[in-house]
């Protein structure tokens, strides 16, 4: 009767349904802002200018100034090589020239050869005879006037004074013809000697000056491949010298993003061992080809790294601000539950009757930790910051938290 009685009275009630849970949550309001859109990308650092210094003879190492780690000023001595071999040969050749150098200024001074010496006193012998022809006919043309000689010796003194005359001439223009001839082909051979000496001499001044391994920029030796006493050759380098007083990121980015990179965009690198201290910098290259491989454009930032801070090879990411766009609905990241790759993304909204739903939506620019909606959402609209992730669609929330 008692087990009857009290499964009668079990029949006889109804179980109350659990409540609902409700979720707390913090929110924000999707807001219109003007958006910095940007382009991020890996990059790597390279230097400005990099050269590997190698000899332009082979020659041994004689010394070594500079060692892996070392700064260099633009034209600072790095090596030397042996040249004891070329500096004897350059003073032959400061010799050779020396010795043209003298022979042409005794030729240009009026220094003749034998024959041209003899045709000299040729033309002085006829001048005198023609002086002497000349008052000779003068006194005879005298004693003429006076009748103290017949007409035949008058004429026989004039025969004499145009014989004279015509020797001196003979003997001038013999004269000036050898001066003319010898003079201006002894001038050109030995000025032709002169030059034949001084180009060996700067021929052998250039080898001599390859024997010296010079910095041809300010940067450091970042690489030591060669030591005194190895056989320095044009194809092995004996140091490798950087400049990286502008440190390049070069950045691989997305064909699809790049079409919005110019040139003097403002850029920022970003190390991946301290995201706390970003460099800005300017793009200096927009590559015009796409890489066939990766699908890539190749963009460089300078940086400016005077103090030397960032160093070849160092890994990160670069930013690259390529334009604003105005009026664009904006929510917190962390709203924003992401997908993997791509743009598509979804955040939960509270409705009027405060519950949760879920939205997908196409996310645009990160920034400044909000993110830009191009689609899914319309401004004003209430989004979950925290505490909406896995949320079923319907669940009431309570708001404890605003953001604003």
């Amino acid at each position: 009767m008692v087990i009857l009685a009290a499964w009668l009275s079990g029949c006889g009630s109804k179980e109350e349904p659990p409540p609902k849970p409700i979720v707390e949550v913090t929110v924000a309001k999707a807001e219109m802002a003007d958006v910095q859109l940007s382009v991020r990308a890996p990059a790597t650092i390279f230097p400005k200018e990099q050269a590997n210094l190698s000899a332009r003879v082979s020659a041994p190492i004689r010394s070594l100034h500079t060692r892996k780690g070392d700064t260099v000023t633009a034209g600072q001595l790095v090596a030397e090589l042996e040249n004891s071999d070329i500096a004897a040969q350059r003073d032959e050749a400061t010799a050779a020239v020396a010795d043209a150098e003298a022979n042409l200024q005794k030729v240009t001074s009026g220094t003749a050869p034998t024959d041209i010496e003899r045709a000299r006193g040729q033309l002085e012998s006829a001048r005198a005879a023609l002086g002497q022809a000349q008052k000779f006919y003068e006194r005879r043309q005298e004693l003429f006037r006076q009748g103290a000689i017949p007409n035949r010796d008058l004429l026989m003194s004039q025969t004499e004074l145009a014989q004279a005359k015509t020797a001196y001439d003979v003997a001038k223009r013999s004269l000036d013809l050898l001066q003319q001839q010898s003079t201006e082909k002894d001038i050109k051979i030995a000025q032709s000697r002169v030059d034949q000496a001084q180009a060996r001499l700067k021929l052998i001044k250039a080898q001599l000056a390859f024997t010296e391994i010079r910095s041809p920029f300010a940067g450091s030796i970042t690489e030591q491949l060669m030591y005194p006493g190895d056989m320095a050759k044009p194809d092995a380098p004996i140091v490798t010298l950087v400049d990286l007083s502008v440190a390049v990121a070069r950045v691989q980015v997305p064909e699809v993003d790049a079409a919005g990179i110019r040139k003097h965009q403002r850029c920022v690198f970003t190390s991946i061992d301290d995201p706390e201290s970003p460099w800005e910098g300017r793009v200096s290259v927009v590559n015009q080809a796409v890489d066939s491989t990766r699908r890539t454009v190749e963009v460089w930032c300078d940086l400016s790294n005077s103090r030397r801070i960032l160093r070849a090879g160092a890994f990160g990411s670069v930013l690259i601000e390529i334009g604003i766009q105005a009026k664009s609905v904006i929510v917190p990241q962390p709203a924003v539950q992401f997908s993997v790759g791509g743009t598509k993304a979804a955040v939960v909204v509270i409705t009027d009757q405060q519950t949760s739903l879920k939205k997908g939506v196409e996310a645009g620019a990160i920034f400044d930790g909000k993110v830009q909606i191009k689609k899914g959402i319309q401004p004003a609209e209430t989004v979950i910051v925290s505490g909406g992730y896995g949320l079923p669609d319907g669940t009431a929330v309570k708001v404890v938290k605003e953001n604003k």
